[in-house]
């Protein structure tokens, strides 16, 4: 019906639009009484403070939003489209986390560089995160799962090194708190004047292929039939996205979502060709940016909050998202749990020489140390002075590790998605999100207060996830998105800790990256005491994990209470993953990795797996708290990004090894 196709959008741009200028007019108003923006914007008086901060913050502003939210939906247009894949945005290619870590590391490193402009460093950023991504994804033929988890990949990775650069570095970084959470605050028209020949320059460009970019959606045979050079439009297409990427991030920082949301909301809107996606893709950029600018304005003004845009597009992303993934279609069916279980021999065998293994890196650990001298093994003599230091650290990473690793277990298991985490699918975020807030509004709250507040969050992202992945069959991409959408929550409460000078910020942000650093003995023996009562009730639960694989009808027939199983294993994951990150943060990548490393050693059965990702789980922590506290002493790394570092290289090979 192309009258319906063609009225559907114009009157959803209708009320998007006159809502986006509503709100800054709105906002205007508080601002500026109305009867003078005429002259504010041609000839403001130089003695009226009001006029001046109309005409060189608030107009620049709402310019800056308009360009940067066109630049970003074109940019995420173009990536789906050239890529098949309608999960491909800046923000899930990692390529904003490219940019910004590129620009952290110029700043710390090399700020003589500076003088190459801030774009061409983003630029340089986003490349490399592009290049990454698009050579894991090639070896797996570009498969919608493959690129996401390595957008993913590149997005944990770059952001891990860009937290430690800042803890290491605050006194040097604090300017880029605002700028990373994707400010548009503006002084001058500096901004707009720099973006807007450079977005209109690259929308030119991206229109004169246009015809191309549309053939880009037949299959291969077809569109080379057709005469065109897919391999060259494609590289135009990436290399465009990461321009518009470079450019926006350079001006205004993160702004996370726009690229990915907006495309999607014009095809919904009845827009069925490219063409058409091209023009109303950045379109909705635009007018989301301007709208959320505008309703951070007022929150502003009215003395309520003070947050970065790029924060606000996240918080309300992540609602728009979940809305939109049950509509989305599906870019490859749904993964089973079948490929998780095997018939083949189970090499329990090795489960004891793990646990040997695991008691060698404690005691090492405990006994080597690094100083001025370079590394040394502690005498038996002062081995009391180092323990209360030590032990405790080692202990509860340790513990944390284990109960990730098997939560991730129990997630893989029941999902039938090996891509299946904690860190993937936003449990722990939604944990640290609990935590974090019962931080802000209870200030004197105790560690009682704190582990029910995240285990809330997280229980609440299970279910949030458990609900999406029902609609869609647990279909790789769909549970993905759901997982990202609920990460961008915790997001909004650090940047903006980060941005609005808290003076607990930096403890927030050293918690964040996962670190073991104030461990002491009563903590341990708290997370000692729940992983006790926990993970003995995870191998309780192995008989039902044994048996998920086979399907609900078979489930069934055999006896198992399908939705109460699948209810105990979640709230067992949630607790699981709670308990974790409150010990030592959200950043690891052993609740991904723990559970894929327990299989490929030869581990089949359930009760099996649980072993051995508790003790390749606890392994690994011990060795990357090890790593953190010795690598750059006397100072210190936080322990999550060790373990990230660690995890990424398996994770990578992973990639390579996958199929569709």
């Amino acid at each position: 019906m192309p009258g319906s196709d063609a009225r559907s959008p114009l009157l959803a741009y209708t009320v998007l639009g006159s809502l986006a200028l509503v709100l800054t007019a709105w906002c205007w108003t508080t601002q500026l009484p109305a009867a003078q923006w005429w002259g504010a914007v041609l000839h403001p008086r130089l003695d009226d403070p009001q006029q001046l901060v109309f005409h060189f913050s608030a107009l620049p502003r709402a310019l800056t939003a308009i360009l940067a939210g066109a630049g970003l939906g074109l940019a995420g247009l173009l990536l789906q489209q050239t890529l098949r894949n309608p999960l491909a945005s800046p923000t899930t290619l990692g390529l904003e986390a490219g940019s910004q870590l590129a620009l952290t590391i110029v700043l710390v490193a090399a700020p003589g560089l500076l003088v190459l402009g801030r774009p061409v460093i983003a630029l340089a950023g986003t490349l490399l995160a592009l290049g990454f991504v698009m050579a894991c994804a090639a070896r797996n033929r570009f498969s919608s799962v493959a690129l996401v988890l390595a957008g993913l990949v590149a997005g944990l990775f770059c952001g891990a090194l860009t937290i430690a650069l800042r803890l290491l570095n605050q006194e040097y970084v604090a300017t880029l708190f605002l700028w990373g959470g994707g400010s548009l605050a503006q002084q001058d028209w500096s901004a707009p004047v720099a973006l807007a020949p450079s977005i209109a320059a690259l929308y030119l460009l991206a229109a004169l292929l246009a015809r191309p970019f549309e053939l880009l959606a037949l299959d291969e045979e077809n569109a080379r039939a057709l005469g065109v050079p897919l391999g060259v439009v494609r590289c135009a297409g990436l290399f465009l996205a990461a321009l518009l990427t470079a450019v926006v991030t350079a001006h205004v920082g993160v702004i996370g979502f726009v690229g990915l949301a907006a495309p999607q909301i014009a095809r919904l809107s009845g827009a069925r060709r490219f063409a058409a996606r091209l023009v109303l893709a950045p379109l909705t950029g635009a007018l989301l940016v301007l709208a959320v600018d505008a309703i951070v304005g007022l929150l502003e003004a009215a003395g309520i909050i003070d947050l970065p845009t790029g924060a606000a597009t996240a918080l309300l992303g992540a609602p728009l998202l979940l809305w939109l993934l049950p509509r989305l279609r599906r870019s490859e069916p749904p993964s089973t749990q079948r490929s998780l279980a095997t018939s083949a021999r189970d090499r329990t065998r090795l489960l004891p020489l793990l646990a040997t293994l695991l008691v060698l890196v404690m005691a090492s650990a405990l006994l080597i140390g690094h100083g001025s001298a370079g590394w040394w093994l502690t005498p038996p003599a002062d081995l009391a002075l180092v323990e209360p230091w030590r032990a405790p650290r080692a202990s509860i990473a340790a513990l944390a590790g284990a109960m990730l690793a098997t939560s991730g277990l129990l997630l893989q298991r029941i999902s039938g998605n090996p891509l299946a985490a904690p860190e993937v699918l936003g449990i722990g975020t939604g944990v640290a999100f609990g935590m974090a807030l019962a931080m802000i509004l209870g200030q004197t709250a105790g560690l009682a207060a704190h582990t029910a507040a995240g285990a809330a969050g997280g229980f609440l992202a299970l279910f949030l996830v458990l609900m999406v992945g029902r609609r869609s069959g647990f279909a790789p991409d769909q549970v993905l998105l759901t997982g990202l959408a609920l990460s961008a929550l915790l997001d909004v409460v650090i940047v903006a800790f980060l941005a609005l000078g808290d003076p607990r910020a930096p403890q927030v942000l050293a918690w964040m990256a996962g670190s073991t650093y104030y461990a002491d003995w009563p903590k341990v023996l708290t997370t000692a005491t729940f992983a006790a009562l926990l993970l003995p009730s995870a191998l309780a639960l192995t008989r039902w994990l044994d048996i998920v694989p086979m399907g609900p009808v078979t489930a069934r027939a055999l006896g198992l209470p399908v939705e109460t199983s699948r209810l105990a294993i979640l709230a067992m994951a949630s607790l699981l993953t709670s308990v974790a990150v409150m010990a030592t943060g959200p950043l690891t990548f052993v609740g991904l990795a723990g559970p894929h490393m327990a299989r490929l050693i030869g581990l089949r059965r359930a009760w099996s797996q649980i072993l051995g990702s508790v003790l390749i789980g606890a392994l690994v922590m011990v060795v990357a708290d090890a790593l953190a506290r010795t690598l750059i002493a006397p100072r210190e790394l936080p322990t999550g990004i060790v373990a990230a570092l660690i995890g990424l290289p398996y994770l990578i090979w992973q990639l390579g090894r996958r199929t569709r």
